[in-house]
This record gives structure tokens, C-alpha cells and sequence, in this order.
């Protein structure tokens, strides 16, 4: 069991998403960084899909109030356990009244600034929450899912679902995506993205901005959307589009010109043109985008966006690889 110590705003109960109920007009929700909520699992041992929490503004304390293996991934927090320094990417074991403090995010150095705006809290066997429509992901937009369809609130407490002293090795970590597989232009986090159904219909010197100049992601961004700041993206003739089905990752562009990105919270439809859609691949990448900071945007074609699936496979045989040695070390210890 832990207990929330902070009214810090927006942190949510998340798995990997509701998936299969578009059709019903509910959308996705789950992690905004889905890589991090999976590492932190694996690290665990838990389900794929178990929920954990997404932490997007800090500080950020919980207490365990019993024993419990819990790991961290996603943005580097600073964390502190009591007092003891803790690494990124790391799965610990934690004891009854110890407190867990997870700082403002700080940049990872290395070749290039890499800045990361969400941390996860994953706990042994996942969160215990109820499953609504096949997921525990919350979804703030209907208020269901979660801990009561909501943001966590100071006093809450959440079960894990395993607590206790775990079987498993802890202290150890793994490399985060972003230092693996960094993907820059210009010194600026950059993402792919595949033009959409009415690419052609916006002025080439347009389409050449998009590609060309850094889009800032604006305070009106949220997990319903990212609204972006840039050069105005101008149709070549009006357009007017009846609703249709959207998904997370979509870019639209409404008549102001400035356009938005789709996120997990977003509504499953929209009648706004479609210029582009982020690759599955990099939608990490952007969940994890600060607000305020720069992006750029990269074209790519559908044979390097399944490239990219592939690369996103192979980092995680990786990480599987190294956690199967810690549990063979752990065993002959």
C-alpha cells in the first residue's frame, strides 16, 4: 500500500491504454510515454500492461505503509528514498513508512541535452485499481478508469497487487530510450512523422515550413492534445471535412492555422483536416516533450515507420536480455 503525500496535479493511474473501444466513442487514455511504463514493468517483473503512475508536475511523495518493490522510469526526477539518492530506470525495494520524493525532472547528459517532462512509479504485480472497458488507464475526460476517474489527491492510497518482499533481484537499472535510440535535428528532439489525407491539399511553402522550422509546444498542451506554435499552416483553397475517426498522433490543422497533435486522451473524432500523423514508434518521444520546448519534425515514409517499430523491438529485447541476467545472478547468489 502506499499513500499519496502531494496534491501535485494530474498525476493519474496508467497502463498501456483502452484499446479496442474507438468504435464505442471512448478513447484510448494510457501512458503518454508507454516505453517507460513497459521498462518499468519488465525491471518488475509485472504484466506488460500492469498500471502504474504517471507523474507529470513535481514534487511528487508517496509512503509505503508495507513493504514493496517498486520501480522508477521515465523523466529523471532526482529521486530520494528517505534520504538515499536513487538512479533513473531503476527497480528498488522499499520499506513500511519509507517515503519516496521524485524532484522536477533534470536533463540527461550526453551527446546531445535530453529533457524528459513525466515520471512513472510502477509497484510489484501493478496498481490495484478496477478494470473498466478491459484497462485501468484513467480517463479523465468520462471519469472512470483509475482511482475514481480522477488525478491522484494528497491521502489517497493505492494497493500494489504483489507487496511485500519480493523474489526478484532490485537495485539494478537499464538505459533509457532516449539515451539508446536519440533522434535530434539541429540539437532539437525531432519526430517522424507520415503525411496524412489532406497533405496536399495546404500550400507547398507550408508543407516545406512544417519539415523545415522548430514548432514550440504551447501551455494549452495537455494528454487531450498539443497545441503548437509555429509558422501558420495555410490550406491552398478552404476546406470544410465532416467528423471522422481520429486517432492519438494525428496532426491537425484548425482554420487559425497552428496545428494540434492528437494525445491519449484525445476524442475519437474530429473534423479538422489531417496534415500528418506521428509514427507509433515516436509517440514516446513526444510524451515526453516538456511544455514549452521545441520539437522538430522529420518526414518519413511507412517502410521506415515499421523500421522504427523494429528498432523499438530490439531495445527491448535488450532490456529483457539484461533482466534475465540480474534474475540468473540473483539466483546463484
Amino acid at each position: 500500500m502506499i499513500e499519496i503525500l502531494s496534491n501535485s496535479a494530474l498525476a493519474t493511474v496508467q497502463d498501456q491504454g483502452r484499446l479496442g473501444s474507438l468504435r464505442y466513442g471512448v478513447g484510448t487514455s494510457g501512458a503518454m510515454d508507454p516505453l517507460a511504463l513497459l521498462a518499468a514493468n519488465l525491471m518488475l517483473g509485472n504484466d506488460e500492461n500492469a498500471a502504474a503512475i504517471e507523474v507529470p508536475v513535481f514534487p511528487f511523495q508517496v509512503k509505503f505503509s508495507a513493504d514493496c518493490a517498486f520501480a522508477i522510469s521515465g523523466a529523471d526526477c532526482a529521486a530520494k528514498l528517505d534520504d538515499t539518492p536513487l538512479l533513473p530506470w531503476s527497480v528498488y525495494q522499499a520499506r513500511a513508512d519509507q517515503v519516496l520524493r521524485l524532484a522536477p525532472p533534470q536533463s540527461i547528459a550526453g551527446p546531445a541535452t535530453l529533457r524528459s517532462s513525466r515520471a512513472y512509479l510502477a509497484l510489484a504485480g501493478g496498481i490495484d485499481v478496477p478494470v473498466v472497458l478491459e484497462s485501468r488507464a484513467t480517463q479523465m475526460r468520462g471519469n472512470f478508469g483509475g482511482h475514481e476517474g480522477r488525478p491522484l489527491q494528497r491521502g489517497d492510497c493505492l494497493r500494489a497487487l504483489e507487496p511485500g518482499i519480493g523474489t526478484r533481484p532490485v537495485g539494478f537499472g537499464i538505459v533509457p530510450p532516449a539515451v539508446a535510440m536519440p533522434l535530434q535535428v539541429d540539437g532539437i528532439n525531432a519526430i517522424r512523422v507520415l503525411p496524412a489525407a489532406q497533405y496536399e491539399n495546404f500550400t507547398e511553402a507550408s508543407r516545406t515550413a512544417f519539415w523545415s522550422t522548430p514548432w514550440k509546444i504551447t501551455a494549452q498542451s495537455d494528454r487531450y492534445g498539443y497545441r503548437l506554435a509555429g509558422e501558420n499552416i495555410v490550406p491552398i483553397a478552404p476546406m470544410e471535412i465532416l467528423s471522422h475517426g481520429i486517432v492519438p498522433g494525428v496532426i491537425q490543422v484548425p482554420h487559425g492555422g497552428q496545428p494540434i497533435i492528437q494525445m491519449r486522451d484525445a476524442q475519437p473524432s474530429g473534423g479538422y483536416p489531417k496534415f500528418g500523423t506521428v509514427i507509433d514508434a515516436d509517440m514516446w518521444r513526444l510524451g515526453q516533450a516538456p511544455i514549452g520546448s521545441q520539437i522538430r519534425f522529420i518526414e518519413t515514409s511507412w517502410d521506415a515507420a515499421i523500421a522504427a517499430l523494429a528498432q523499438l523491438q530490439d531495445w527491448r529485447a535488450s532490456v529483457q536480455r539484461l533482466i534475465a541476467l540480474q534474475r540468473w545472478s540473483y539466483g546463484r547468489a
